[in-house]
Order: structure tokens, then sequence, then C-alpha cells
């Protein structure tokens, strides 16, 4: 195995392991080497079509920032929150419905040989592989059923940065407690701690990083000022409630924030689109003044359906598309704008839908993973400008969507709008529901719905690894994957 290992740990969840990653990857592969992503487990509901099956979307990213191809070794373990005490287990990209039956700690150990195995065969084909951790490596009460901090860690003999957000205070002792907490062999893979998302005059952090280091013999090797406009999607599960445009208000979209919402992530370039105001909508009030409702993706539709009711988002929604504003339903969303969810495998729950759409879903076993791109026929109303434009992303989805068939022999028919039930739209033209998640991602819908175009992933990946050339100290980043000790 050649690739030297570079490993990010975070002091909690949320301090930035994910961006940071990504933008030591564009880093990296910036210097001419061959790099790879890694994180042996995420939670996330978060996640994209790979080689392979689906593995979540920090990942994904990562390794598009590398300029390698996205493949399931790089997140060879997943799991998808549908409720607060069960998870989906994806393994090596395919649900494991096994492996989704068992605790937790059973668990990790009886996948740890794969994620090890998926870790070596990335060394043995790259130069770097920059991994990534989870939470905190000093979670002691999970330590030692640990397969994604430092037992990766060592295994790979990696060199390890500690990342902390100095933003919610309390930095200094969130640092000190990890190296703290973890024994003598895992301290010594620490290399450097990094402050990330610091307001203000970095020289009034004196004397603590040097008290630190004396502490611990680890140096303080970046101070990276608060970058909330960066543009890469936002990490793993959480999402920025703060609402933003650049520029003069032209368009509000609330997009519904429902509990299990999932691959929110597809929904980043609309925050750097001009005159687009984002919201995250959790009640009625929040929708206020918005033009478009959207419903994204859902990892428990039926259970997100009822949570709709439970706020009267459901009233809301009705009320907006009845009053000629525009509705979005993405994959789960599109499910719930039908008459009806029927479960007969017990995969996601039976319930009635929205009624906007006369369509009704079924839930089968298996479930649709892929890419694709298709052409949308002609569409009216609020959704016109799309007619003719064609668009690539991707499916993720035990569902399967089709014309009810009693509203259908009655004549009432919902527009087909992508083939293949991808797409629908209803008489009125106002309310659309596809399956393809992506489609802000792609230039050519962005063009036709706002005239304009933003930033390509390219960018924003150039864009990061400036930031950490800028801010790191000199020498660190290469010393990191310098082969000598």
């Amino acid at each position: 195995m050649t690739a030297r290992c570079v490993m990010v740990l975070g002091t909690t969840s949320g301090a930035g392991k994910s961006w940071l990653t990504t933008a030591l990857c564009r880093y990296y592969a910036r210097q001419g080497l061959k790099v790879a992503a890694y994180k042996a487990q995420n939670m996330s509901n978060n996640a994209r079509v790979v080689q392979g099956g689906e593995i979540g979307s920090a990942q994904y990213f990562q390794a598009l920032a590398a300029r390698a191809e996205p493949d399931v070794r790089m997140n060879p373990l997943l799991l998808k929150p549908e409720a607060d005490t069960r998870s989906q287990v994806v393994l090596m990209g395919q649900v494991s419905e096994s492996l989704s039956a068992m605790p937790w700690r059973g668990r990790s150990l009886k996948v740890w040989p794969q994620l090890a195995a998926a870790l070596d065969a990335l060394r043995e084909e790259n130069d770097v592989v920059v991994i990534e951790g989870a939470g905190s490596p000093a979670e002691i009460n999970l330590h030692d059923s640990d397969v994604v901090n430092m037992r990766v860690a060592l295994h790979a003999s990696a060199r390890c940065l500690l990342v902390t957000d100095i933003d919610r205070g309390g930095a200094f002792a969130h640092l000190y407690g990890t190296w703290a907490l973890l024994p003598p062999e895992e301290r010594a893979l620490i290399q450097g701690f990094v402050l990330n998302r610091f307001r203000g005059d970095a020289s009034l952090l004196a004397p603590a990083p040097q008290q630190l280091q004396t502490l611990t013999g680890v140096p303080t090797v970046a101070v990276l000022p608060m970058w909330w406009q960066h543009g890469l999607p936002e990490e793993d599960g959480v999402f920025d409630d703060r609402t933003r445009a650049s520029g003069a208000v032209t368009k509000t979209v609330a997009v519904l924030a429902y509990p299990r919402i999932s691959n929110l992530d597809e929904f980043q370039p609309l925050k750097n689109v001009p005159g687009v105001r984002l919201v995250w909508a959790r009640t009625p009030a929040d929708c206020a003044g918005a033009d478009w409702i959207v419903l994204p993706g859902s990892k428990a539709t039926a259970a997100d359906l009822a949570w709709l009711r439970q706020q009267g988002l459901d009233r809301t929604v009705a009320s907006h598309a009845a009053q000629g504003g525009a509705v979005l339903g993405v994959c789960g969303g599109l499910q719930m704008l039908g008459e009806a969810l029927i479960d007969p495998h017990g995969i996601d729950g039976n319930a009635p839908g929205l009624g906007l759409l006369p369509l009704v879903t079924q839930f089968d076993r298996d479930k649709t993973v892929r890419h694709t791109q298709a052409t949308f026929g002609a569409l009216t109303g609020a959704w016109s400008a799309l007619s003719g434009v064609s668009a690539a992303g991707y499916e993720i989805h035990h569902g399967q969507t089709a014309q009810h068939p009693a509203m259908a022999a009655a004549g009432d028919l919902a527009h087909e709008v992508l083939p293949g039930g991808l797409g629908w739209q209803n008489a009125a033209g106002q309310v659309l529901g596809v399956y393809l998640h992506g489609l802000f991602e792609d230039p050519r819908v962005l063009q036709a719905l706002f005239g304009t175009s933003v930033p390509t992933l390219e960018t924003v990946f150039d864009g990061l690894a400036d930031f950490i050339q800028t801010h790191f100290e000199p020498g660190v980043l290469d010393h990191l994957i310098d082969p000598a000790p």
C-alpha cells in the first residue's frame, strides 16, 4: 500500500470535517497526485448514486474534488436514518436488511473487515487518501466499537488534523479534552489543531495556542476565518437555517424541512442564484410570501407526511396551489402530492396523500438506484419554461408511481412530463412532481427557470483549496503527506 493517509477528525459533529476534507482533496489533486476520499461510516440521508450503488453526498463531492471517479469504497457503510432508533444500512452501496436489523455495536464489528478492505484497496491505487472521521473520536462510550475514527486512523497510520468550531465557544477545551481522552498511541497520530469559523483578530487568540501546545505537544496549524458562502452543499444532514439572497429578492422558494428530509444538498445551487431567497420551512408562517413551495425527498415518506399534516402544512400547500402558486415535489415529495401511498412490503407505510396529483404510489421491496437523463415534454403554467429541456440527475427510491386507476377511468389524469413515470404535472399547470434528484444542479434547468448560471463545482473546489492554502501555516499541508516520519 503506497498512499499516504491524511485524516480529518472533529471535536464535535458540525465542526467542519466534511468541507475541510473536500478542500484537502482538491489541494492534493492540484499537486498532480492521485487522490481518493474515504469515510468508513457515514450517517446521512443525503446520498448520491455512484459506481456500485450509493454513498453519502459528502464523499461524493470529496471524490469529485479529488478528481476521482466516486465509488462505493469511498463510503463503504452508509446509515440512512428512518426513525430516531432505526436506520437503513447500506453496505458497499447496497441495502442490507440483515445488518439493518442488527444492534449497532454488533453490526459495526461485523463490518469492520469490509471497511478496512475498502480503504486498503484505495491505498493501493492512489498516492493520497484523505479520510474523514465522524462526530468525535473521544466518544468514550463508543470507543470499543469505533469503526470510523481512531480504528481507521491506526489501521492507515494516518496523520490527523483535529478541527473545532470556535464560533460555538469552548474551542480550546474541546481540543484539549478530545486529545486527553485518547490513549497515547492515538494521541500520537494528531499532527495539528485547526480552529474553524473564527471571527475577528486572530492575534487575540494568544497565548492560548501556545499554552495548548505546551500541554499536548500539538501545534495549532490553522485559524480558518468564518466563511458562510463557500458554495459547497451543506455537510451531512445539517442545513443552514439562515435565509439570504444575493441582491434584491425576486423569488422566494420555501423548502419544507420535515424530520426525515433527504438529499437536501441538491438545493444548494438555489442559494447562489441572484435574487432567489431560500427558506427552510417548518411552519405555515415560514411559507408566507413564497413563490414556490418545494416538497423535497424523504427517507420516511408516510411519517413525514403525517408530520406535515400535524404542522398544518398540508393546508398551506393546498392553498398555495389553489391560488396559482407553484408547487414542486421531488421523489418523496412527488409521492406525497398523489392520492395514496400503498406499502404491501412494510417498506415505508400506508397513507393518504395530499391529493394534488391524481397518482398512486406503491412501495416495492427493491430500491431503484441509478443515474438518469431525460427530456421534459410540453409543460404548462408555472413550469412551462422547462418544456423541451433535457436534465441529468439521479434516482433513489422504493416507490413506483402511476395514474390512479379509478381517477383515470373518470378522466382525471395527470400529464406525464418525463418518460417512464419520472415526472407529472396537474391539469392546471402549477403542480409538478418528479423522481429526478439534482434538477437544480443542471445548468440547463437553472438557465430555463432563472435565466442564469451559478458557479460550477470546479470553481467551488478550487476556492476551498485556495482558502486552506492561504490560512494553514506554511508547509503543514505538504508535511502531512511527506513520506519521512
